[in-house]
């Protein structure tokens, strides 16, 4: 039951499916609401498919019946009345934020900016803060909290617009690790993750997968995810010969199995914020090889201990790695052992308290 002197806290988010983003905000409202706190969730988008706790207000909703000039004022009109309804305590911002006139009326007019978090997830911060110097600090400066997903992404924060309301929280695992299914009984490396190579750079992943010796071995790779990119991933396999090595797999909401089941899972992301991939790939024993990309890899991974940290950009270094993983086989039971225990500071309850420290 409700205590009535709980703080309300209202969540943001563009939409609550496909993305590790938008996974985490669900994630943050289901620890949020566990912890004790009322929570509601907003979405822009009528795209609902991860698991959330709180009251949800469905703006994708009237969206889609009315996607005018008029239909976006009738939507923000609905939802400052929503928040002033209620009067919580705290708004955390979870959406990627771009215009600055939206943007500034939002934060000044439709958001207390006194009670206002804003989350950055991407270390591309100019899809979450405006990249001009002063017009950022113009929207952000008198918010209460901006929240980067990792220590480089607050750095970057400080850095660019000189903002001091700045400060970092990791995403938390929100995986049952106790899964009773059967695994699978195939040796394959695997990558899992929105099909964008603009940011995944699944081509680098492509490339240092043929110059393996994995193919010959007949150790698959599996690629597990949808996107934009999806076919023409599917002609640079055929063009590198690799469609009898190379198998997509789709997109699944819920890839725990497939895993759990690999030898280890590879990022090669151009860019991330911190990436769910890494910490739900070892916080189900399966170690990683990433690229040293900006952020979030050097933030999870040990070199040698839980996977291998290797440089971006550079298919002949993950040949490399992927025939070192893979062969020398004291290194790889060494990172399979030590997986599940590197990530355990990431858990739901360290990251709440977390978010309880600011959340006062």
């Amino acid at each position: 039951m409700l205590k009535a002197n709980k703080k309300k806290i209202c969540i943001v988010v563009s939409s609550l499916g496909k993305g590790g983003a938008e996974r985490s905000s669900g994630l943050l409202s289901q620890m949020l609401y566990n912890t004790g706190y009322d929570v509601h969730v907003v979405s822009v988008l009528n795209d609902i498919e991860f698991p959330f706790k709180g009251e949800l207000l469905n703006l994708g909703e009237l969206k889609d019946l009315n996607d005018t000039s008029y239909g976006r004022w009738q939507r923000l009109r609905i939802l400052k009345a929503y928040l002033k309804t209620h009067n919580f305590d705290y708004i955390i911002d979870n959406r990627t934020r771009i215009g600055f006139i939206k943007e500034y009326v939002i934060s000044q007019f439709i958001f207390n900016p006194k009670k206002t978090i804003y989350c950055v997830r991407s270390y591309n911060v100019n899809l979450y803060i405006n990249p001009n110097r002063f017009l950022g600090k113009l929207i952000y400066s008198n918010a209460y909290k901006i929240v980067g997903v990792s220590k480089l992404i607050a750095h970057k924060i400080k850095e660019d617009y000189g903002l001091n309301n700045v400060t970092s929280i990791y995403n938390a695992i929100n995986i049952n690790t106790e899964t009773a299914e059967t695994e699978v009984s195939e040796n394959y490396i695997l990558f899992f993750g929105r099909l964008d190579d603009d940011v995944k750079n699944i081509s680098l992943l492509l490339d240092g997968y043929s110059k393996s010796n994995l193919p010959s071995q007949n150790i698959k790779l599996k690629i597990l995810g949808d996107g934009k990119d999806l076919e023409s991933l599917k002609s640079k396999t055929e063009d590198l010969n690799l469609t009898s090595s190379v198998e997509f797999l789709g997109y699944n909401p819920n890839p725990t199995i497939v895993v759990k089941s690999a030898l280890f899972t590879v990022l090669t992301s151009k860019y991330e914020g911190f990436p769910r991939a890494i910490i739900e790939s070892l916080a189900l024993g399966t170690p990683v090889i990433s690229v040293d990309c900006k952020s979030g890899p050097n933030e999870i991974i040990q070199n040698n201990h839980n996977g291998l940290l290797i440089e971006n950009y550079n298919s002949d270094a993950l040949a490399i790695a992927i025939n070192r993983l893979f062969e020398d086989k004291d290194l790889y039971l060494h990172c399979k052992q030590n997986s599940k225990s590197s990530v355990s500071h990431f858990s739901q309850e360290n990251i709440a308290a977390q978010w309880r420290t600011i959340l006062k």
